[in-house]
Parts: structure tokens; C-alpha cells; sequence
């Protein structure tokens, strides 16, 4: 082992060491109200923004003689939740929601969910013609859930601007809508922000999966944390990390085998974000039979991850953080130097997650936290090199040369 490959197995040490205890032993609290809106036997969704193609280059060309399939058996086993939007599916996923589903089954047999894309709003009528047309293209002459879709520090002025979720309460007490909420890709204190302005909001859809769970930068936890504090049942995406978690290394894959030889890799991150007493839903964008199967046969009769099987996946993620590029422990004693005020931990955060998950996703949760952040924080191409934060930092990191690294990864 030379220099080099010593230094960077001890800081990759150091930065294990620095690791918040994965665990959801601890049992952040659930107030019963929260309980009393959650079936614990049907925590699984049919998210509808990777479905099988007929062309792999063409997000237009679904194939319907395997969806329908997929959507017999997924109501066939007992489960009734399907998760849609706008925008997915290259604009098409609302109108496999109705050829799949709703010309095919009696409207008692499902629940729909789907949003209003406040990114794309213009001018206040686009709500109500997206809304319709939403409405049109589902089939539907209402929506089982509806949430506010994608709220950020980027998009948050928009809502505020044409008053969606004022929108949306409306259309509620209109019957258009049985339940509301908004899908959340930022900070926790957004978060609270966002409850505290709104608490007619019946749920939140949080990113949550066991890699991201105190990941610096997108805080599963605290924002789980939040949503518990203002009684808010729990939606969860990218519980696999837009696939990253069913395709992880061989090191890792290994941890769960021994584990569980006939529980596939993906379960575990699935059965993870499901465990928590606080979720009633898990989405899983599923693009084949085999995926839709695999997640059925083991959510049919959910059980919540053991404490040992926990241990399992704490192994896994120590695994996984092992191979972490830069070696940064978030202790931020860097930030307070840096004149352009750029926020170090949480970009080095976001570009290890970034090189650790595979390169063909069809999602890149990372570059949008990026985004939102360099909102209120300098970019990482506005790093000047000068150098103080590397005087102060304790794990002596190359952090000027590493910035043009997550400058190219994020804004090229």
C-alpha cells in the first residue's frame, strides 16, 4: 500500500467512524391519529414514471400487453394504490393510468394519486387547465390524492405566487379530491416552513431510503422528524434510490445474501422505508413483471425489519459509505472560512451519493438538491482556491481541487 492508498483508507475510517447510527430502533415517535390512517397491510404503490417501454429510447411507447399484467396482478394481490404525474412517462403516464386501470376496473378497486407541476406554472389559469386536462387524461372525475408536486427552495415562490395549495384545498371541498399534499426534495426547515403555512394538508411525500437516511444533504430523517411533528402520514419515493439500491456493489449485495439468501437486494430498501410506523405508503416505480412480483410477494404480508435484520442493512450502508470518493466527515469546520460562502459537506454529500449509485437512472435526485442550495449558498465553481477552508479542515482534503470535481458533476 503506498502513501496515497494509506491516507485515503485512514480518512475513509475516519469518515465511518463520523457515521450517525442507522437505526429505526430508536422510534422516532407516531402520534395515534397518524397510526389510525395507515393499513399496515398495504404499504405498497404502483408508481407510474418507469413503466415498460416497447422502445427503451422512446419514454412514449409503453407497453400495454405487460402493464396491463402488471396492474392484474398488483390489484389481484391486494394492493390499490397508483402514484402519477404530469409530467412522466414523457407526458403519457396520466393516460396509462386510464387505458391500464380505469377503463378496466371499477373505480371501488383503486386509488389514484397525481400533481400539479408547479415548475411549469406560468400564469394562474395553467392550474385549472392542467387540472382538467389531468382529469381527461386519467379518465377520472376525481383524484383519490393530489399533491402540490415537487416544493423546493426553486419552485416554493411559484407555489406561493399562483396560491396552489389554495388551489388545491378547493378543489377538495369541490369532491375533486379526497386527500392533499406536496412531494418534498429539500431541508428540513423548508419543510416545517411549508407545514406551518399549510396545515390543511392531509400528507408529505418524502424521499427516504437507508442510504440517504443522515445523508447530510437530503436528511431523510429530519425531514421524517418534521412531517411526525405536525401528524402528517408519510409518502415515500425513491425508497431504491431510482434503482441505485437493487443494483449495489458485490461487497454489498454480499451482506444481504448471507443475510437473506431468497430476498432480493431491492426488498431491503423497500421493507426499510415501509418499517417505519409514521409511512403509509411506499412507491415503487416498477418496469417489469419480475420487479412487480418480487415487491408484491413480500409486501403481501408485510413485516417490519427486525433489529437484527437492521443490523443487516447498517452493515450494508457502512459498506457502501466505505467506497465513499471524498472522505468528508460533515463537521463543517470549513464553512465558516470560505468567503464565497459555499456549502461544503452538503456538496461533497451530494456527489458521493452521486458516484455511488448507477449511471443509467432515470431520476438524478442530486442535481436537484444541488440546485437548491446553491439558492441561498455560492456554487462550487465560484470557489476562488484560496485555500482557507483546506488549513482548517481535519481530514486535510484536497477541497479546492475536489470543488471543480462537483462544479463539473453538477453544472456541466
Amino acid at each position: 500500500m503506498n502513501r496515497r492508498e494509506f491516507l485515503m483508507s485512514t480518512l475513509a475510517v475516519f469518515a465511518l467512524s463520523a457515521l450517525p447510527k442507522l437505526t429505526l430502533a430508536e422510534k422516532i415517535a407516531v402520534s395515534d391519529s397518524v397510526k389510525a390512517q395507515i393499513n399496515t397491510h398495504n404499504k405498497l404503490g404502483f408508481g407510474f414514471m418507469r413503466l415498460p417501454l416497447k422502445n427503451k429510447e422512446d419514454q412514449t411507447s409503453i407497453d400495454y400487453e405487460e402493464l396491463n399484467k402488471m396492474v392484474d396482478t398488483f390489484l389481484e394481490r391486494g394492493f390499490t394504490y397508483f402514484d402519477t404525474a404530469w409530467m412522466y412517462m414523457g407526458y403519457e403516464s396520466e393516460v396509462a393510468i386510464r387505458k391500464s386501470l380505469v377503463e378496466r376496473y371499477p373505480r371501488n378497486r383503486y386509488t389514484v394519486a397525481s400533481k400539479m407541476p408547479i415548475g411549469y406554472l406560468k400564469k394562474p389559469e395553467d392550474q385549472e387547465e392542467i387540472f382538467n386536462k389531468q382529469l381527461e387524461k386519467t379518465g377520472l372525475d376525481y383524484f383519490d390524492y393530489y399533491l402540490v408536486h415537487n416544493v423546493n427552495a426553486n419552485t416554493i415562490d411559484n407555489a406561493r405566487k399562483y396560491k396552489t395549495f389554495q388551489f388545491i384545498a378547493d378543489k377538495k371541498k369541490a369532491g375533486k379530491i379526497k386527500k392533499i399534499g406536496f412531494s418534498f426534495h429539500d431541508k428540513p426547515e423548508l419543510l416545517e416552513e411549508v407545514l406551518k403555512e399549510h396545515p390543511e394538508v392531509d400528507f408529505v411525500q418524502l424521499q427516504i431510503n437507508y442510504i440517504d437516511w443522515d445523508n447530510v444533504s437530503i436528511q431523510s430523517r429530519k425531514c421524517y422528524e418534521v412531517a411526525q411533528k405536525y401528524n402528517k402520514p408519510v409518502v415515500v419515493m425513491e425508497p431504491v434510490k431510482g434503482g441505485s439500491l437493487a443494483l449495489v456493489p458485490e461487497s454489498v449485495e454480499k451482506i444481504f445474501k448471507q443475510a437473506e439468501p431468497n430476498m432480493s437486494v431491492a426488498s431491503w430498501a423497500i421493507r426499510y422505508a415501509a418499517s417505519l410506523d409514521g409511512v403509509m405508503m411506499v412507491l415503487s416505480g416498477m418496469s417489469n413483471m419480475e420487479q412487480l412480483e418480487d415487491n408484491t410477494s413480500y409486501m403481501q404480508n408485510f413485516k417490519p425489519l427486525d433489529d437484527k435484520e437492521m443490523n443487516v442493512v447498517e452493515n450494508a450502508v457502512k459498506a457502501l459509505h466505505a467506497a465513499v470518493t471524498i472522505p468528508c466527515t460533515a463537521c463543517k469546520y470549513c464553512v465558516e472560512f470560505c468567503p464565497m460562502k459555499i456549502a461544503i459537506p452538503d456538496y461533497f454529500a451530494l456527489y458521493n451519493a452521486e458516484k455511488q449509485e448507477r449511471m443509467d437512472k432515470p431520476f438524478n435526485a442530486q442535481r436537484m438538491y444541488y440546485a437548491n442550495l446553491i439558492k441561498t449558498h455560492g456554487k462550487a465553481s465560484s470557489c476562488v482556491g484560496c485555500k482557507m477552508c483546506e488549513r482548517h479542515c481535519p481530514q486535510h482534503i484536497e477541497i479546492s481541487k475536489w470543488m471543480k470535481e462537483v462544479a463539473k458533476t453538477f453544472e456541466g
